[in-house]
């Protein structure tokens, strides 16, 4: 029998379509990155090529880009900022790994793993100090601004991240402020230098779709930590919960559960190494309860919430899509 309804898109397509309009630029952003963060001493270049191996799936860069494309007016800037974001996230990642003691990065060492704690501290050092020095030679003071403030908050997430491990009376709102800081800002930052350099006019709400489609990116990838294996994520299975990190559908899987549930939960969240087995159990309780549907309803509402600051903006044109696929392919996509 002929098949009539067509096979949904799977997420790898789904970013490659959203990248399409600005692929010969990424496909020329390894070299720009590749300029502003060489040195002269090999010890660095060793670690800056390693760490381009880690590179992921160029979101970040890619929203600049695509904002920077609306109304068909793109700045050769746009590279150039586009490089220093991802860069900023490339810094962020590194001590993120440090601070969590992470082995694997997109299926690879990271670089606290692979050399030490010491170079990994440093190294993201580094790419923060060229990423200023770099917008300091493009001299747009905006650009500086937004980017220094997204920095400040991803630091401030940090630590709140740090205080929240074993924090099981952390809140939702709590969790939003956290995942705000972490993810979004640095998304509505991407979103509103891309706009500085394309329509500048329109910035607050291409900040305000960062932000959204920040929020929506983070909480599906919470999800996928309960979901996804090890190969898919390039992460070691059950991250958060072997980091006793309190995610939206934890919470919301607290709030539905009885006494005694809650009291197993309480109690995983006291051992020092959890075994694959407790932690399959906590999987499963959360799966039960709905708190990963809970999770899903959330982030799809913000992406919602992403497209509809876009409707602000009059254009119609292939970046706008792109821009909109965005937001589905950022609740729907896999690591």
């Amino acid at each position: 029998m002929t098949q009539t309804r067509s096979v949904e898109a799977r997420p790898a397509s789904r970013l490659a379509h959203v990248q399409a309009p600005v692929k010969d630029r990424l496909d020329r952003l390894e070299g720009e990155i590749r300029r502003i963060v060489l040195s002269d001493f090999e010890l660095q270049n060793g670690v800056n090529d390693y760490l381009l191996k880690l590179r992921g799936k160029l979101f970040r860069p890619t929203l600049l880009l695509l904002a920077s494309e609306v109304g068909g007016r793109p700045h050769g800037d746009a590279l150039s900022l586009a490089a220093v974001v991802e860069l900023v996230h490339l810094a962020t990642l590194v001590h993120d790994d440090a601070v969590d003691h992470s082995v694997l990065r997109r299926g690879l060492p990271t670089v606290n793993h692979l050399w030490n704690h010491q170079v990994a501290i440093i190294t993201g050092d580094f790419l923060y100090s060229r990423s200023v020095s770099e917008l300091a030679r493009i001299g747009r003071l905006e650009a500086i601004r937004a980017l220094s403030v997204a920095s400040n908050e991803m630091s401030v997430g940090e630590l709140r991240q740090l205080v929240a491990c074993d924090a099981l009376d952390f809140s939702e709102e709590d969790y939003y402020r956290l995942i705000a800081c972490k993810t979004a800002s640095l998304m509505a930052a991407a979103c509103d230098v891309g706009a500085l350099v394309g329509l500048p006019q329109h910035r607050v709400a291409f900040r305000r779709f960062g932000h959204s489609i920040g929020m929506a990116f983070q909480i599906a990838d919470d999800i996928l930590d309960y979901e996804e294996s090890e190969d898919a994520t390039g992460k070691s299975r059950w991250h958060d919960l072997r980091e006793r990190k309190v995610t939206l559908p934890l919470l919301e899987a607290m709030r539905r559960v009885g006494p005694d549930e809650r009291s197993r939960i309480r109690d995983f969240f006291t051992r020092l190494a959890p075994a694959d087995d407790e932690i399959a159990e906590i999987v499963g309780l959360v799966q039960e309860a709905g708190g990963l549907e809970y999770a899903r309803e959330r982030a799809r509402s913000y992406a919602s919430s992403a497209e509809a600051a876009l409707d602000e903006v009059p254009d119609a044109g292939e970046a706008m899509s792109a821009l909109r696929a965005a937001s589905t392919y950022a609740v729907e996509r896999s690591r």
